[in-house]
């Protein structure tokens, strides 16, 4: 074994390692601890939640901010949603059984209050940049609630690098799904998607929130009424499919058809790890964005936290799996190519074809809005470590990426991607939990003075002061 064969071998075992054991135990504990700390809090107000994200879309108030409350969600949403809800979800059916869907539910549910907790705090200790522009995220409230600049640093660092190789698998998915269903060269694909994104990008966060607040919501909808159509077509199956669900949540699944079997130990692996991927609670990703939105208290732009997390793993994540589930496609695709399962399912209604088509293009779409978040993410950790012009620097090194990845090019760095991520998360929950006192402050003051306000008017004052304290 060469040394190179070595270290890849090395870097993916302990990554395994980590996110099988330690870091899905973390990520768990963590949701149950803030669920238990703000009382149930995503279940209690979960109506509120409704009514305060997708009931206020079309609201026009104004608050201190650069972006609306439903743009941070959309820009939020559209690094999570995409490929892993497509594509993941079958993966982990393949490998974990049906009953990995339970435990994908599972993680969503308790992973609600943990997205809240860091957008909350993410909000609260935002600050504005040199252009005027609201900026946030983990590294700001490490640093100045607990006064931990190394983590603060070692978070942004580790951001601002792990969004190369994540940049590069993105790029290389979807190039080689456009080439699977369309014959185009990676080459090609990979320009088109650089100058796409580039052209997004270059209009700072912005242009990413015009973009993403039609875009995602579009295609989203669309996706969802076409599996659903799927699924309905095959509704007979949709009782003993949920029986499948829940029974293989405890139970070992035997090896049928092209599906190999398998255990409780599978099913809970691969749910919790997809459940975990898919909406990136506790991963400090989504403060980053609702860091810009306008919002008058911190609690409630938290609020879209639970409902994105409800939106990208209850409902989407759910689609597809009912979807490969009810039409067989499961049991008849060898986990190997579990990623063709969710095409192979549109092709029970549209044509093999067609169905494949479908799914590359929604994919194409999905990967250039998830793309242009990335690179957001990376820019700001990268102005916040060494200011502004680096990280126009580095807005260049990532499209480049992005060309680099469609090609298939340094597959060895996207063996750190795991590895990266990990330690992106480590820095941010071990300091949200250490921080749980303020969160759950900061609630108990939201459902006091807006929750429980017969008019439903904001408390501005009170935020405004904050703000202003954290700010000097």
């Amino acid at each position: 074994m060469d040394i190179l064969a070595f270290i890849e071998e090395w870097v993916a075992n302990i990554s395994n390692f980590l996110w099988t054991y330690l870091l899905a135990a973390l990520l768990i504990g963590a949701g149950i601890f803030f669920t238990v700390r703000l009382r149930f809090f995503q279940f209690r107000f979960f109506g509120h939640v409704l009514s305060q994200t997708v009931g206020q879309i079309f609201k026009k108030d104004k608050h201190e901010g650069t972006i609306t409350p439903f743009q941070a969600f959309t820009s939020a949403l559209a690094s999570t949603a995409g490929a892993t809800n497509i594509v993941g979800v079958p993966v982990a059916i393949a490998l974990g059984g049906p009953g990995a869907l339970f435990w994908m539910w599972i993680v969503a549910l308790i992973g609600m209050s943990t997205k809240y907790s860091e957008i909350m705090l993410g909000v609260k200790y935002r600050e504005k940049n040199k252009k005027g522009t609201w900026v946030g995220g983990p590294q700001y409230y490490i640093k100045k609630a607990l006064g931990w600049d190394k983590v603060a640093f070692a978070f942004a660092l580790f951001l601002m690098i792990e969004a190369i190789p994540s940049l590069m698998v993105q790029s290389n998915s979807i190039t080689t799904q456009v080439e699977g269903a369309f014959g185009w060269p990676t080459e090609i694909t990979g320009i088109i998607m650089a100058v796409l994104v580039a052209l997004v990008v270059f209009g700072g966060i912005q242009r990413i929130a015009k973009v993403t607040d039609k875009m995602v919501p579009f295609m989203v909808l669309t996706y969802l009424s076409v599996a659903l159509v799927v699924i309905f077509a095959h509704v007979e199956q949709i009782p003993s499919v949920f029986g499948l669900i829940f029974t293989h949540a405890f139970t070992p699944v035997s090896a049928t058809g092209g599906f190999a079997g398998a255990g409780l130990a599978q099913a809970l692996r691969w749910g919790i790890a997809r459940g975990l991927y898919s909406n990136e609670a506790g991963l400090g990703t989504a403060p980053i964005t609702h860091a810009a939105a306008q919002t008058d208290h911190p609690s409630r732009q938290g609020l879209w936290g639970i409902f994105s997390v409800f939106v990208d793993t209850i409902v989407i994540c759910t689609i597809s799996g009912l979807a490969v589930l009810v039409t067989g496609t499961w049991t008849e695709v060898k986990p190997d190519n579990a990623s063709n399962m969710i095409g192979n399912a549109f092709g029970t209604i549209l044509g093999d074809s067609l169905g494949g088509g479908f799914i590359a293009i929604f994919l194409f779409f999905f990967v250039i809005t998830t793309v242009g978040v990335l690179i957001f993410f990376g820019e700001k950790q990268a102005e916040y470590l060494f200011g502004l012009k680096f990280s126009k620097i580095m807005r260049f090194v990532y499209i480049g990426a992005i060309y680099v990845g469609a090609l298939g090019g340094l597959q060895f760095v996207w063996q750190f991607l795991d590895l990266l991520l990990a330690f992106v998360l480590v820095c941010n929950i071990i300091p949200l939990l250490f921080l749980h006192k303020e969160i759950r402050a900061m609630t108990d003051d939201y459902i006091e003075r807006i929750y429980h306000n017969k008019k439903g008017k904001p408390s501005v004052q009170l935020f405004s002061d904050q703000e202003k304290d954290i700010s000097q």
